[in-house]
């Protein structure tokens, strides 16, 4: 049983990282139903609509791209982080509970996703995965 300071509520968003965004938002719209939520081409990322979570389509070459991992290959990874939402955030009790477990994760600042703006943490799982924490805002987005 975790001792986790907060309680897991699902999946907020996934961000997959693209050498061609238009491409790919394209397919994810088209062959599997999701739908545009927010696009903002000044960054390279398009926020999709799939199911009740975001999918999240970077351009490697926007400048969220550059600051990301290694660009997609056939042997590279193309996801930069899954996310997931939690009920709350207390800074203090994750940055412990964190590195009790050998983990550090980054400064608490406020971020988009599938529910809205809400407070979130980045941190890596021990293969090197990107995993951001969420907390659920007071009121759904809509874009």
């Amino acid at each position: 049983m975790s001792n986790a300071p907060f309680t897991l509520l699902g999946i907020d968003h996934v961000v997959i990282r693209a050498a061609d965004a238009r491409r790919l938002v394209d397919f994810y719209v088209s062959a599997l139903g999701c739908t545009m939520q927010w696009e903002r081409p000044e960054l390279g990322l398009y926020h999709l609509t799939a199911g009740s979570a975001l999918l999240d389509i970077v351009s490697i070459d926007g400048p969220l791209g550059v600051s990301g991992v290694a660009a997609p290959s056939g042997t590279g990874r193309n996801v930069d982080h899954v996310c997931f939402q939690v009920d709350a955030i207390e800074p203090e009790a994750l940055g412990k509970h964190l590195r009790e477990l050998g983990l550090e994760m980054d400064e608490p600042k406020t971020r988009f996703g599938a529910q809205g703006f809400g407070v979130s943490v980045y941190l890596q799982d021990p293969e090197g995965n990107g995993i951001e924490l969420k907390v659920a805002a007071a009121a759904p987005a809509n874009r």
